[in-house]
């Protein structure tokens, strides 16, 4: 094996290429943008993430989606954010759940009707479109 194939099978695990499908993150992201996202990090307020589609979803199951980060455990519930979240009894977010979002409202499956989603559900945080 040769010093190029290590690298490239360590940066295979902790990087992944993926495709947008849809518009809910227009416009940061549009329909077929490819991103690259870092596996392995806990994602902070602000950043875009790759996360699992939660079971039951009416977008489809076993799939995988692109949000934005609006909480995380220990910040304070953004009910004003996610209506989903208005009458959860906790003042603070979960320790192992994660408030997101689309940034387009009017096209996106977040935690405005879905609620939390779970930290460990995570793939990735992006870190950049890449070239098509």
């Amino acid at each position: 094996m040769t010093w190029w194939q290590v690298v490239l099978g360590v940066m295979s695990r902790k990087l992944i290429a993926v495709i947008v499908r849809g518009v809910s993150m227009e416009p940061t992201y549009r329909d077929g943008d490819r991103v690259l996202a870092r596996r392995g990090h806990s994602p902070v307020v602000g950043q875009v993430v790759v996360v699992e589609i939660p079971t039951g979803s009416p977008v489809g199951t076993g799939g995988w989606m692109i949000k934005r980060v609006v909480a995380v455990a220990g910040d304070p519930v953004p009910r004003d954010r996610a209506d989903a979240l208005a009458d959860v009894p906790e003042d603070r977010v979960p320790a192992g759940k994660i408030v997101l979002v689309g940034d387009n409202p009017a096209a996106s499956y977040d935690s405005r009707t879905a609620g939390y989603f779970r930290t460990d559900r995570v793939l990735g945080i992006a870190i950049r479109r890449l070239a098509p």
